[in-house]
């Protein structure tokens, strides 16, 4: 050590600490050979702690205020080291300032999904996440069982055990709570109230404090969201008769410019429901105007008779529409038979192909089966 230094060293006797990182928890006060003159002004501003350790042992804590560091006021130096009266070395000791604001939205959140039984969707799995607040309560603890001898202690090296603790704790509150997810958002804020509980015992043995704990999101498996967004889609329909009846216009529609399947048969079936819906417009209060507009001019010629068209049940698969003719070609090729289930609009339920009243006839060309003992 040089001349100059060890004379910086001698006439240096304030010791204080100012904060601008935002992020730092515990920083130690350096001097060279960690000497700190007796009678040294220590200044603890608010929102800080002040811990002097002298040789290896945690002496004091000094909560806001100035302190001048003499055995007269600091008893616990006493009972460690006897000072003669008007010593006025240098002694060895550290002085750390702890940081004992609250450090905010800090984040938290589940790696992997959490497995729960529903009492409404059964066994599923939840993600969640949010964000949390810490301050040090007990700045001793704090520096026995965390920091030790950590010159500059750092939000960063003590917030992944923070957030492992969060969500074990959340783990076992949400499983044993019973609360349905759906109605899990609604309960956020008690949820939050009680795992900051849980973790409560745990920080206390870091010297810590969770003061405040949000719960921003809890969210399903994009499946069973998938599911319940249909759930909704159905309790948006409204009339299920009517929203049937719509899906299966939609379907013939569809049908109809299909070339499989019944051909020009399908294509005059949409060309005739297409215009009996226009009909219906037309009569509706939104068509009024254009039904006056035709009845002035010539009547529309009516439409052509529609013709059934079938669904067939085979392999646990359904396929169709086909028209009749469709169908008697597929008896002639062998791929329809008299136990074949169909099914076509105004049907009550499947039926055999044989029981169909309009199939009937398309078996004719084929001989009915043996009767039985033969």
């Amino acid at each position: 050590m040089g001349i100059l230094d060890f004379l910086s060293g001698q006439f240096i006797d304030v010791i204080h600490w100012t904060d601008d990182t935002q992020d730092t928890m515990v920083w130690r006060f350096e001097r060279h050979g960690h000497e700190i003159k007796y009678g040294a002004k220590l200044t603890v501003r608010e929102g800080q702690s002040g811990v002097l350790v002298h040789e290896g042992q945690l002496a004091d804590v000094f909560s806001p205020g100035l302190y001048m560091l003499e055995t007269n006021n600091m008893p616990v130096m006493t009972s460690l080291q006897h000072w003669d009266h008007g010593f006025k070395s240098p002694f060895m000791s550290e002085v750390y300032f702890v940081n004992t604001t609250r450090f905010s939205d800090l984040k938290w959140g589940t790696k992997n999904p959490i497995m729960l039984r529903d009492p409404e969707f059964g066994p599923t799995r939840i993600r969640a996440y949010g964000t949390y607040t810490i301050k040090v309560a007990d700045a001793a603890v704090f520096m026995r069982e965390i920091v030790g001898t950590d010159g500059e202690f750092t939000m960063d090296e003590i917030s992944y055990q923070i957030r492992n603790i969060i969500v074990q704790e959340f783990s076992r509150v949400i499983a044993s709570s019973g609360i349905p997810v759906l109605d899990m958002a609604a309960n956020t804020a008690d949820l939050g109230k009680l795992i900051s509980a849980a973790i409560d015992g745990t920080m206390q043995q870091y010297g810590l404090t969770v003061p405040e704990l949000y719960i921003e999101n809890i969210s399903l498996p994009p499946a069973v969201e998938a599911a319940l967004d249909k759930r909704t889609s159905m309790g948006l329909a409204g009339d299920l008769g009517k929203f049937t009846q719509y899906s299966a216009a939609e379907a013939m529609t569809a049908a109809a410019s299909n070339p499989n399947g019944g051909g020009g048969i399908e294509a005059g079936m949409g060309m005739g429901m297409g215009m009996a819906m226009a009909q219906q417009f037309a009569q509706s209060p939104w068509g009024a105007a254009p039904q006056q507009t035709v009845q002035s001019a010539a009547p529309p010629p009516p439409p052509p008779p529609a013709e059934h068209v079938w669904h067939i049940a085979r392999d646990g698969a359904v396929t169709g529409p086909f028209s009749k003719a469709a169908m008697g070609r597929m008896v002639t090729a062998g791929e329809l038979t008299r136990d074949t289930m169909v099914w076509t609009q105004g049907q009550d339920g499947w039926m055999r192909a044989e029981d169909a009243k309009d199939l009937s006839t398309i078996f004719t060309v084929a001989p009915p089966p043996p009767p039985p003992g033969i």
